[in-house]
C-alpha cells in the first residue's frame, strides 16, 4: 500500500491535471461557437457551386474537349489521398478516425494494384501516417503558425494539388476530413475532388434549391470556358470547406474529450481521498495500539 506522502503527491498531481483539462474544455467551448458558424456558413456557398457545376457538367457529358478536372485523365492507376487532420491532439478519437479511414482506403487500393500518393494536411496526419506510409507522402503542410484558417491556406493546398495533376502525377484525388454534425458527432468523410464528381440534379432532390429546378440557363461565355475557370476554384472551395469542418469538429471533439477527462479526474480524486483516509486511519490505529501496548508493558 502506498504511504501517505505518496498518496498526497498523487492527489495533488491529479488535481493539477484536472485544472488543465477544465481550462482546455473552456477554451474549446469558446472556440467551438465561432468555428461551427464558419463551417455552417460555408455550406450554402459550396452547395450552390455544386449545383452550378452539376448543370454545366450535364451539358458537357460526352464532350471530348471537356476539362480534365471534370472528365479525368482516362486512367485510374495513381490515387492521391489528401488527408486533413488537426495539428494538435487532446481531441479524443477525431484525428485517428480520419487516419483510420485513409488507411482503409490505402489498403483497399493497394489490394487492387493501384499506386498511392499522400498529401498530409495537419501535423497529426503526418505523424500518424509516416510510421507505415512515410515513403508515400509526397507533400505535407500544417497550420501551427496560423491563428485562423482562411481561404488563402486552402488555395495554397489546391494550387499544389492542381500543379501535380497538371504534371500527370496522379489520376484521382480524394479528400479525407472530419465532417461536423454536432457537438458529440463528427463523421470521417472521404470525398473525391479530382475528377470532380458533380452531384446529379434529379426530380427527387439533388443539390439545387427547389426554386431553381428545371430552370433553363444560358451561359456567357460558353460552358467549356466557364468550367475551365470554375473547376480549379471548385477544388479550392472543397478543400476550404473541409478545413473549416475540421476546425469545428476538432473543437467539439476536444471539448467532449476534456469534459470526460475532467470527470474522470474528479472520480480518481475521490477514490484517492478515500484511500488516503483509510491509510491515515490505519496508521493512527496502529500508533494507538503501540502506545497502549507500551503502557501495559510498564
Amino acid at each position: 500500500m502506498p504511504n501517505l506522502k505518496d498518496l498526497k503527491n498523487r492527489i495533488a498531481s491529479v488535481k493539477s491535471t484536472q485544472k488543465i483539462t477544465k481550462a482546455k474544455q473552456m477554451v474549446a467551448a469558446a472556440k467551438l461557437r465561432r468555428a461551427e458558424e464558419r463551417a455552417k456558413e460555408s455550406r450554402p456557398y459550396t452547395e450552390r457551386m455544386e449545383a452550378v457545376l452539376a448543370n454545366l457538367a450535364s451539358s458537357s457529358e460526352g464532350n471530348p474537349n471537356a476539362p480534365k478536372l471534370l472528365s479525368g485523365t482516362g486512367k485510374d492507376e495513381t490515387h492521391l489521398l489528401i488527408v486533413a487532420t488537426a495539428d494538435k491532439g487532446l481531441c479524443g478519437g477525431f484525428n485517428s478516425s480520419i487516419v483510420r479511414l485513409a488507411r482503409e482506403r490505402i489498403t483497399k487500393l493497394q489490394g487492387e494494384g493501384k499506386k498511392i500518393k499522400i498529401v498530409a494536411v495537419g501535423r497529426k496526419a503526418d505523424d500518424m501516417l509516416k510510421r507505415l506510409y512515410g515513403e508515400l507522402i509526397i507533400w505535407k503542410t500544417n497550420f501551427m503558425e496560423v491563428r485562423q484558417i482562411g481561404f488563402a491556406e486552402a488555395n495554397a493546398i489546391s494550387e499544389e494539388v492542381l500543379k501535380r495533376f497538371d504534371g500527370e502525377e496522379f489520376d484521382v484525388a480524394t479528400l479525407f476530413y472530419g465532417k461536423f454534425k454536432n457537438v458529440v458527432t463528427q463523421e470521417p468523410t472521404a470525398q473525391q475532388i479530382i475528377p470532380a464528381e458533380a452531384p446529379s440534379i434529379t426530380e427527387e432532390g439533388g443539390v439545387e434549391p427547389p426554386d431553381l429546378k428545371g430552370a433553363v440557363y444560358e451561359y456567357e461565355p460558353d460552358e467549356e470556358d466557364i468550367l475551365r475557370e470554375l473547376l480549379p476554384r471548385y477544388v479550392a472551395v472543397q478543400i476550404f470547406r473541409a478545413l473549416l469542418e475540421n476546425v469545428a469538429s476538432e473543437q467539439a471533439a476536444s471539448m467532449t474529450a476534456m469534459d470526460n477527462a475532467t470527470r474522470n479526474a474528479g472520480e480518481m480524486i475521490d477514490k484517492l481521498n478515500l484511500q488516503y483516509n483509510r491509510a491515515r486511519q490505519a496508521q493512527i490505529t496502529t500508533e494507538l495500539i503501540e502506545i497502549i501496548a507500551g503502557a501495559e508493558a510498564l
